[in-house]
């Protein structure tokens, strides 16, 4: 199979590239525009190999977009470009309506235009899937679960333009008639994590001794989602899912983000026990709460359990000490990204 990948430069995109390399004979076309999210060190193991193919373009740019199609002729897109992280959506929405709307309605015109010209047998195989967030449901109260009919109430401007995204995605399929599929995740941990998300930067602001931010009380309840349970996920859509369809992925992990923290603390604690009478939780901060903060996520991922036999791989203790080991084990990649423009300052803090 070929592929073409949108976002494969970032978080789980790059883990989805990993895993095709890895472990299938599939070859990958990487579309990454290679934003400050976008690292082609992330990739490492999948650049040596000839199967990799890196193209440096913009989803928004549809005359790039027309001859790589061209170029690469795919039987299939996953598009994970995006921009993906809610306090920046806050600061400035303007980048999530540009890539996240605008980009995929561009990347979905001309998919449709190179899916009509194909022959017959290659319509029928081809498939374009979209990756989306449990975050475009809005928030939970203290039970339940989020299932693919969940009606979406999307509370942030990241949400929403997710939201937008996946709606023109069922308006293709509906209209036009594109083999789409949708998934819809929980929050991801794992390695080679941007250091803006909380799990990655809890630990490196707990190896330089710095303040740990916990927004509000901490009480938050988010469902975690290892990587590469996703992307193995993401994969098994594409071959067994059916056009039109969508599928839930989450990680059936819900833990409050105070609990996440201080199991990241705990873990510093045993890996780096230098100063036993001053434990990492000494740095945890309370701070004001993001302004319209979801409550509780979580996912009900019976339906790809169900149809297609998918169930995560990773339990979140043991995925969580394994992230922690990898971040200590490779400062380099972190500090590396670190370096550019985002260096762990609070993001979020929309002016009343």
């Amino acid at each position: 199979m070929k592929l073409l990948i949108t976002g494969g430069a970032g978080f789980i995109g790059s883990a989805v590239v990993r895993h095709v390399i890895r472990d299938t004979d599939w070859t990958v076309a990487n579309v990454d525009k290679l934003t400050y999210a976008g690292n082609l060190e992330s990739l490492a193991e999948a650049r040596a190999s000839n199967r990799h193919t890196h193209f440096k373009a913009d989803i928004c740019d549809r005359s790039a977009l027309d001859q790589i199609l061209r170029e690469v002729r795919p039987d299939a897109v996953l598009h994970l470009a995006a921009e993906s992280h809610v306090d920046r959506s806050i600061d400035g929405a303007a980048p999530f309506i540009t890539t996240n709307i605008v980009g995929t309605y561009t990347l979905l015109d001309a998919t449709l235009a190179y899916w009509r010209a194909l022959d017959a047998d290659a319509r029928a195989r081809f498939r374009f899937q979209h990756i989306s967030t449990d975050e475009v449901f809005g928030s939970l109260g203290a039970s339940g679960k989020f299932v693919e009919t969940t009606p979406y109430a999307p509370n942030s401007p990241y949400s929403a333009s997710k939201a937008a995204s996946d709606h023109l995605v069922r308006a293709w399929h509906h209209t036009y008639g594109l083999p789409t599929l949708a998934t819809n995740c929980s929050n991801n941990y794992g390695p080679y994590h941007f250091p803006e998300k909380l799990i990655p930067l809890v630990i490196i602001r707990a190896l330089r001794g710095e303040r740990l931010p916990v927004y509000g009380s901490g009480e938050n309840v988010r469902d975690w989602l290892h990587v590469e349970d996703h992307a193995e996920a993401l994969t098994l859509v594409l071959q067994k899912g059916l056009p039109g369809e969508t599928y839930n992925i989450g990680g059936d992990s819900e833990r409050r983000n105070i609990e996440v923290v201080r199991a990241i603390c705990r873990l510093l604690d045993e890996f780096l026990p230098q100063n036993p009478s001053c434990p990492h939780e000494r740095l945890i901060e309370f701070v004001t709460d993001r302004p319209g903060h979801d409550q509780r996520y979580a996912i009900d991922a019976s339906k790809i359990g169900r149809e297609l036999g998918w169930r995560p791989r990773h339990d979140f203790d043991e995925g969580l000490r394994a992230t922690v080991r990898w971040y200590l084990d490779n400062r380099g990649w972190w500090e590396r990204v670190m370096s550019g423009a985002y260096r762990g300052e609070r993001l979020g803090l929309a002016s009343s």
